[in-house]
């Protein structure tokens, strides 16, 4: 079946590629300044609160600061899909690399490594992120940081898991046989083999990564509030959400459909790489 005839990957990519073309466009270094020359931080207060659709200046209207939202969207997304991409490859190369070590050697220090993967576990996510942005500060690097200390247990259990059933499998004992290092073994035989729950599992989470950064700079644990972020933007609009409902409208638009968007496209890549875990 072609996966132009499925609508998860249809109207999964068209979605992300839509979005993500809008982010990469508004914040290109060439054409921001000539689309948006205040960057989305340009303030006007004689135009503070502008409803949307009423001036082609600002045809999403303003928020408090008479600052235009359309920009800020636009080159808020770059932020977003910059911290859900980058923390979700990090934790997938930190996981990876752990639960290969872990789940082929096996011994001590698969149970040490284990161990304290259940201990990270039992920790709520946001007591983690207060604790750690209480001592090292908020920051847009540090937001990433955290969520690859938070995540990478997750890939490192399920490519543990993985490895322990292909370890045994005859290709796997064949190179053995033929003498080839456990370096090669485990990257070129192993690895690969275990490649799809890695995918089916890490697409989604860049959507949650994405939540994640948006909750954090809401509650004012995020990065800088003068970084234009669709987090950020909620946070600055819930005082108005009943006198200028458009503050935080379009920027939770601008998260819901990147989210579904990646949403969708996870489901069928898990329907392509899981036949047994379908959904239809």
């Amino acid at each position: 079946m072609s996966a132009f005839k499925s609508f998860e990957f249809v109207a999964g990519i068209v979605l992300i590629a839509l979005i993500a073309l809008i982010a990469l466009i508004g914040g290109a270094v060439l054409l921001s300044p000539l689309l948006f020359p205040g960057g989305g931080t340009a303030q006007s207060l004689v135009d503070r609160l502008t409803p949307p659709f009423q001036t082609w200046e600002y045809p999403l209207g303003t928020d408090p600061l008479g600052r235009d939202i359309l920009a800020r969207v636009v080159v808020g997304g770059r932020v977003s899909f910059f911290v859900g991409i980058s923390s979700a490859i990090g934790a997938v190369a930190i996981g990876t690399v752990v639960g290969l070590f872990a789940g082929y050697y096996r011994g001590v220090w698969d149970t040490f490594l284990m161990r304290f993967a259940d201990i990270q576990l039992a920790l709520p996510f946001i007591l983690l992120a207060i604790t750690v942005i209480a001592i090292i500060g908020p920051g847009l690097d540090r937001i990433i940081f955290l969520m690859i200390v938070a995540q990478w247990v997750q890939y490192a259990r399920l490519i543990r898991g993985s490895v322990l059933s292909l370890r045994r499998a005859e290709y796997v004992q064949a190179a053995q046989c033929y003498g080839l290092r456990d370096r090669a073994i485990l990257f070129k035989h192993i690895l690969p083999n275990a490649m799809g729950p890695l995918v089916i599992v890490g697409t989604p989470n860049v959507a949650t990564n994405i939540l994640l950064e948006s909750s954090l700079t809401f509650l004012g644990l995020g990065i800088d509030p003068l970084i234009p972020s669709w987090g950020g933007m909620l946070a600055g609009g819930r005082n108005y959400i009943q006198t200028a409902p458009w503050v935080t409208i379009f920027p939770g638009l601008a998260i819901m459909l990147t989210v579904l968007g990646l949403n969708l496209l996870g489901d069928w890549l898990r329907d392509r790489l899981d036949p047994l875990g379908r959904t239809t």
